[in-house]
């Protein structure tokens, strides 16, 4: 009787161990419904609204009306913006949600990149503006999720730490990259860095796409990015594509180390590289848009040919 007393222990601990793993708990706050709850906590309402009537069926007023101030269960699921967009902190093997209160405006659009993977690194020069960079990426990031992609942006490393060399940094990078590019082998997966060199601050941004000069996937990434920029460039001047090579130190021990094909796109708004650079409004949102499109454009011209 003792042994069987026991084993229900066991078997009672293991399921309540199950469940706490399959839901968290939300409270609903004034102007709540089911959809719109789920929509805050970064998930699909058409997919996991069964899901969560299953999960509260004590909790609801006529079956699917929520209580203010009620606390709900909420599914834990792969496919939440929460998991599907991640910010890693490289040093410390951190990682949180890319978005937050943005999640509820944010709707699945398609899955056209569902085995796409992508990590975005964001950089600034001393002189470079952050916020317009990560301002950049994380409008990159947003559209890249909502057609289905895993995104990762890279957490910057803290430039004013001295006792690590550049190579240093870079292999915190190396090393994270690698990791999840094994964790999801198969995939398609890219690697994109977005650097300023100065604050954009004139009414054009000089941009321009380079590419590690041995990797033909990494080339092909960068072309389809960079035809983008050049059929909404402001001037008649098409840059040279097979001058657009890594040739920073940083960006070549990058390239070099890790798995992912890898490009950069540089921004500033020098006049002295305006001749040799695409030309394009200062605009964000345009700019993160233009982005999107090459980088989706090299994923489905990829699909096709295969």
């Amino acid at each position: 009787m003792k042994f069987v007393f026991s084993l229900f222990l066991w078997v009672w601990a293991c399921f309540t161990i199950t469940a706490q793993e399959n839901f968290y708990w939300v409270t609903a706050e004034q102007g709540d419904g089911i959809f719109s709850l789920l929509r805050k906590q970064g998930l699909d309402p058409a997919k996991h609204y069964k899901d969560f009537l299953e999960l509260n069926k004590e909790g609801l007023n006529n079956g699917s009306a929520l209580k203010i101030g009620v606390d709900y269960k909420v599914p834990v699921s792969q496919d939440s913006f929460k998991k599907t967009g991640v910010v890693v902190q490289s040093e410390e093997n951190v990682e949180a949600p890319i978005f937050d209160k943005e999640l509820g405006k944010m709707s699945l659009k398609s899955e056209t990149l569902k085995e796409a993977v992508y990590y975005l690194i964001a950089e600034t020069s001393e002189l470079g503006d952050e916020n317009f960079v990560q301002d950049i990426a994380k409008s990159v990031a947003a559209d890249l999720m909502t057609n289905g992609a895993q995104v990762y942006i890279m957490d910057k490393i803290d430039a004013s730490d001295t006792s690590l060399s550049e190579t240093q940094k870079m292999g915190s990078y190396i090393e994270t990259i690698n990791k999840k590019y094994l964790q999801n082998s198969g995939k398609y997966q890219r690697v994109l860095i977005i650097r300023a060199d100065n604050k954009v601050e004139k009414r054009n941004m000089n941009v321009a796409v380079y590419h590690y000069n041995k990797s033909e996937q990494g080339q092909r990434f960068a072309d389809n990015i960079q035809n983008v920029f050049e059929k909404n460039s402001v001037s008649n001047i098409s840059s040279t594509k097979a001058e657009r090579v890594f040739t920073d130190k940083s960006s070549l021990y990058l390239a070099r180390n890790i798995l992912p094909a890898i490009s950069l796109i540089t921004l500033d708004d020098d006049a002295k590289t305006a001749q040799e650079k695409i030309s394009l409004k200062t605009d964000k949102q345009k700019l993160a848009s233009l982005l999107s499109n090459g980088i989706m454009n090299d994923y489905v011209d990829l699909e096709i040919e295969n």
